[in-house]
């Protein structure tokens, strides 16, 4: 058994990493550090967010039950994590690149924003094609992979600016997105394992679910009045992309097509609070782990008291890191820009 869990944790190195605000796959050895010196079998990621957590966790061999309001994300989770194993073969992927009459859609809602019309034109073409796969984990990893492929093309990944304005000068921007999306393909089939678990991934408001769970780990959106936390203004692209734009309806009057945010408790300052607390209640019964940052809401000193209405131990850690959001040179050697992350732990 112990030289199972070694050969899963050098699984982790396939993990399909991509510039996602917030990830914590810089600082997950940092994590684990931690977390391996807890007694737990099973584990719920209520925030997976780019799965880096969730993914890691598999690979030590533990049950992983990831969930994110965010389709793109919970995408990602039913490829790699809940997906044991299926993969893309050559025949898929030649189905996936076929020509076929499709809608036009993206081709034409998306004309001169963020893709040049041949690439627009792909996505319509091997969007249609994903639709027509036969099997749930297929279509996972085929929207997996072309939702990154769509986030590695564009300069800091995000979709809230029109064209190439921070061309950073990667390689990735010179590549093809058709050449990323084989690329991600063979990236996303090379991540797929079993781990001897039952995983599951969801795609659900986390205040809504019931799940049972040795130990419950929160990475909700940050809340702090310098900068807003709304992952979806800047990933809408790829959130259509995954739901087809079914139940969307787009911002016509907004440059980049946005369309309305979910609502979240974590948006304000106020409600933030009651989240916690909710969720604090909720899965008191569970070993509770935070990460959070320190210019966020509510501060160090007050998530340490909600925290010890519910559990008779709470330990903070503290993990030196920096936050940066692609080459944004004003922020280069910005001390406003160094932040602590913490690590809550109640047992």
């Amino acid at each position: 058994m112990q030289l199972e869990i070694e050969n899963f944790a050098d699984q982790f190195q396939y993990f399909p990493g991509t510039r996602y605000m917030g990830s914590k796959n810089k600082i997950i050895p940092d994590i684990w550090q931690h977390l391996s010196k807890l007694d737990f079998e099973s584990v719920y990621d209520a925030f997976a967010g780019s799965n880096v957590v969730g993914y890691f966790l598999k690979c030590q061999g533990k049950k992983v039950i990831t969930n994110d309001f965010l389709s793109f994300s919970q995408t990602f989770s039913k490829a790699i994590i809940e997906n044991s194993f299926v993969k893309l073969d050559k025949s898929d992927i030649k189905s996936l690149l076929k020509k076929n009459k499709n809608n036009g859609f993206i081709s034409e809602t998306f004309r001169d924003i963020f893709f040049s019309e041949e690439e627009n034109e792909f996505l319509d073409r091997v969007r249609k094609n994903i639709s027509q796969l036969d099997n749930e984990y297929k279509t996972s990893l085929a929207l997996a992979a072309l939702v990154r492929a769509c986030m590695k093309k564009r300069s800091r990944g995000i979709f809230t600016f029109v064209g190439e304005r921070y061309n950073d000068g990667r390689a990735d921007m010179k590549k093809l997105l058709e050449q990323h999306f084989l690329e991600s393909i063979e990236i996303f089939n090379q991540a797929v394992f079993e781990n001897g678990q039952e995983n599951i991934s969801l795609n659900e408001r986390t205040e809504k679910q019931n799940v049972k769970a040795d130990l419950v780990y929160f990475d909700p959106p940050y809340f702090t009045p310098k900068s807003d936390n709304d992952y979806l203004r800047r990933y809408h692209f790829v959130e259509g992309l995954v739901r087809n734009w079914e139940g969307i309806t787009i911002q016509e009057h907004s440059i980049v097509k946005k369309f309305a945010s979910y609502k979240s408790p974590f948006a304000k300052k106020e409600t933030t609070y009651t989240a916690f607390e909710n969720l604090f209640h909720k899965f008191q019964n569970s070993i509770i782990v935070i990460s959070y940052s320190s210019n966020s809401f509510p501060a160090k000193d007050e998530l340490t008291a909600m925290l010890s209405k519910y559990k008779s131990k709470v330990v903070v850690h503290e993990i030196d890191h920096t936050y940066s959001f692609g080459n944004q040179n004003h922020k280069i050697g910005n001390k406003n820009n160094r932040v602590k992350e913490y690590l809550f732990i109640g047992l």
